[in-house]
């Protein structure tokens, strides 16, 4: 199996691949990119095309192969990314000899989902049950394709159809239960959550079936409008878009999303055509969304309900997005209260509107003017207190100074005043902020570190290192490193430098143990975070090691026996450190 894991990745060049995921830009021997696992504004991503890595060297110190990377960004086990890899490489997989748990737990789950889907179509357009979610459907003006398509399904109003359904197929009442299907009563007794509803199948962004949703069909009924999977281990709320697995590729095309409320929000306009649709899950745009659409655009164009729940989650999806630095519009809609009755009222009208989005900062102004009409100092004043704390996260100064001058034309005040507001509105985030966190200061010991990791990282990505160290290694030594893995790969560099005429990075590589790889693998990528010092700093940082690694050997010392000999090696070191200091200057 071994050697398949290894066949895999060799037929897969790791810039190549990551290239086709998120953009990447020549840094040195390496290339860099801004993480995709983690929100930041630089670049702390780096890949290596020599050691075929990756690692990211800010908030998430994410790295490793191809494998890796392709688990991090769908979300999936070991086993699961291996396969998909092979399948792209053509090579079938065999003589597996071991269990990946996780991933059987999840394949399992999922191939519920399928079944369950399965036998809620076949409810729907089979039997007679499913007449009444059918003739709902057509009222709606679904058509049967589109029905398809979606995977649509019908739950009938039974207290166990699915749970003997799945039974059948050899999975237990716990299995259904923690997948979600089944619910557990007080007295230990499993019966179906989805009862007599119409059925949307939740589908990941690579098109497996994940949860479900449920639509009551009789809206005079006290019962909840919507009962959705919980969370399970292959579903998580937080993670997921509706239609994303029909309509990534579209947003892709479009550089832009259309993001909505409900489920019918997106399958009507994907019926007439508008194939870059799709709702969010749960009551809030989260993160984690925000990051799964940053894969495909960089423009979101929110159309939630214009309700005073819709206009709120708007603001939350203002903030969320903001930070990301998406593009971020918003569309209202005169011919209907949401994008399904708009579209199927007029698709002319709905086609012109959704092609006009206003910046979203307008449509907030708007609304403010809309509930605070009153030209009083009062209604100023709420104005100000509703748009101002989003107009102070704008990071871009030309779009944030064009909404500072709007606003003061609005409130009939000046600029400075203005700008004033937000200053306090800054100082106060930034205090609750410092509340929240516990930044990191960078101390001497990181600094020095960083210094090693630098140093050792440049050391190995030059040209000809063996050349290199001819000059540095005359300054200093391996045991001027501060950790004891840096020494270790450095006593067996140079040892290596005696055997060999010259240095081919792979070969060195199996110099080292297990351990040390690794810690070699983020050493050697370390420096493309910056890639501009030249050779005079380069000389300094060899400078700084020494007096650094001179400073320890002096603090040693004085904790000694206080004889002549320590008190001969200390005037001797103080000397050297002295003459260090004035190079360093």
């Amino acid at each position: 199996m071994d050697n398949q894991i290894e066949e895999v990745k060799k037929r897969i060049d790791i810039v190549d691949f990551i290239g086709g995921f998120i953009t990447l830009k020549k840094s040195g021997r390496n290339y860099k990119a801004l993480c995709p696992f983690h929100q930041e504004k630089s670049p702390s991503f780096i890949v290596s095309p020599d050691r075929q890595i990756w690692h990211c060297f800010g908030a998430c110190s994410e790295g490793g192969d191809v494998i890796k990377f392709l688990m991090k960004w769908e979300n999936i086990t070991f086993y699961e990314a291996l396969k998909e890899l092979a399948k792209k490489t053509g090579i079938i997989l065999n003589q597996i000899n071991f269990q990946d748990k996780t991933w059987q737990k999840k394949e399992r789950f999922i191939n519920m989902n399928n079944l369950a889907s399965e036998f809620f179509s076949y409810i729907l357009f089979n039997q007679k049950y499913g007449q009444k979610a059918m003739d709902y459907l057509k009222s709606r003006q679904i058509k049967i394709s589109t029905i398809k398509s979606f995977n649509l399904g019908y739950a009938p109003n039974s207290w166990d159809s699915l749970r003997n359904f799945l039974r059948k197929k050899k999975f237990t009442d716990e299995e259904m239960f923690e997948n979600g299907l089944v619910i557990k009563s007080e007295k230990e007794n499993y019966y179906d959550r989805f009862r007599g509803r119409l059925i949307f199948p939740i589908k990941d962004s690579r098109g497996f079936i994940i949860g479900f949703s449920g639509r009551i069909l009789d809206n005079s009924t006290k019962e909840a409008k919507y009962v959705n999977s919980p969370e399970t281990p292959v579903y998580h709320k937080r993670e997921t878009l509706y239609g994303i697995n029909l309509t990534k590729e579209s947003i892709k095309k479009e550089n832009n999303v259309f993001l909505v409320e409900g489920e019918f929000d997106v399958i009507s306009p994907y019926q007439y055509g508008f194939t870059n649709f799709v709702a969010i899950k749960g009551t809030a745009l989260t993160t984690e969304q925000l990051l799964l659409l940053k894969r495909y655009t960089e423009k979101i164009t929110l159309m939630l309900d214009m309700d005073e729940a819709g206009i709120e989650s708007t603001k939350r999806a203002i903030e969320e997005a903001e930070r990301l630095e998406f593009d971020l519009r918003i569309v209202s809609l005169s011919s209907g209260k949401d994008p399904d009755e708009a579209v199927r009222s007029d698709i002319k009208i709905f086609k012109k509107e959704i092609s006009k989005p206003v910046p979203v900062y307008d449509f907030l102004i708007d609304i403010a003017r809309k509930r605070y009409p009153e030209e009083t100092s009062s209604d100023k004043k709420k104005i100000a207190d509703m748009i101002l704390p989003f107009i102070e996260k704008i990071s871009n100064p030309i779009v944030k100074s064009y909404y500072v001058k709007k606003i003061s034309n609005i409130l009939n005040v000046d600029e400075e005043s203005i700008n004033k507001m937000l200053r306090i509105i800054n100082k106060k985030e930034k205090y609750k902020e410092s509340n929240k966190i516990k930044f990191k200061k960078t101390t001497k010991s990181n600094r020095e570190l960083i210094i090693e990791k630098y140093f050792l990282s440049y050391l190995f990505q030059k040209e000809n290192p063996f050349l290199f160290a001819e000059e540095i290694f005359k300054i200093i030594s391996p045991n001027d490193f501060s950790q004891i893995s840096f020494q270790k790969i450095l006593n067996l560099f140079l040892k290596y430098k005696q055997e060999k005429r010259e240095f081919v990075l792979n070969e060195f590589i199996n110099y080292l143990s297990f351990e040390l790889k690794s810690v070699f693998d983020e050493l050697y990528l370390f420096s493309s975070i910056e890639n501009d010092l030249d050779q005079e700093n380069i000389n300094k940082l060899v400078l700084e090691i020494r007096r650094n690694s001179i400073k320890r050997k002096i603090k040693e010392i004085i904790i000694k026996e206080d004889n002549q000999e320590n008190k001969l090696i200390l005037i001797n070191l103080n000397r050297q450190l002295k003459e260090l200091e004035k190079n360093i200057l």
